[in-house]
């Protein structure tokens, strides 16, 4: 259930007018933002590599499924990407600080005392943050 609540996360990240799907147009947006500049052909043809239902658009469901088809040394990698959207202080761990900054993005307005409750959930060796192990742990 929390490797689908990650997912979502990542769905709404990219799902800038939130109808539940990824457009071409968002994607490229959205990877901008993170400094990678894809043409829009570009992003048209990654979601037609993915798009299983023919719409022209990603949707939940067809990201869950890329994501559990992939190898699993695929899946590392992109854990260690959602990972790092995450770690925006760039410090090897997901603060609270960052986390609220991430879930902000998302559309989710959070307190920092909302965020240190979230990690302490899964914070293995308790010392308040969630290293790259934990966040691995979180999304399984």
């Amino acid at each position: 259930m929390m490797k689908n609540a990650g997912f979502e996360h990542v769905l709404r990240y990219f799902d800038e007018d939130g109808d539940g799907k990824v457009s071409p147009a968002e994607l490229r947006q959205r990877l901008r933002i993170m400094g990678e500049e894809i043409l829009l052909k570009e992003a048209e043809m990654a979601i037609e590599a993915m798009d299983s239902d023919g719409d022209g658009y990603l949707s939940l469901e067809e990201l869950i499924a890329l994501m559990e088809e992939g190898g699993e040394e695929q899946k590392l990698k992109d854990l260690r990407e959602a990972f790092e959207m995450y770690d925006s202080e760039k410090c090897g761990f997901i603060t609270p600080k960052s986390l609220k900054r991430m879930l902000k993005k998302m559309g989710e307005s959070k307190s920092i005392d909302e965020c240190k409750a979230m990690i302490k959930h899964f914070d293995l060796d308790g010392d308040g943050l969630l290293s790259f192990d934990e966040f691995i742990t979180m999304m399984q």
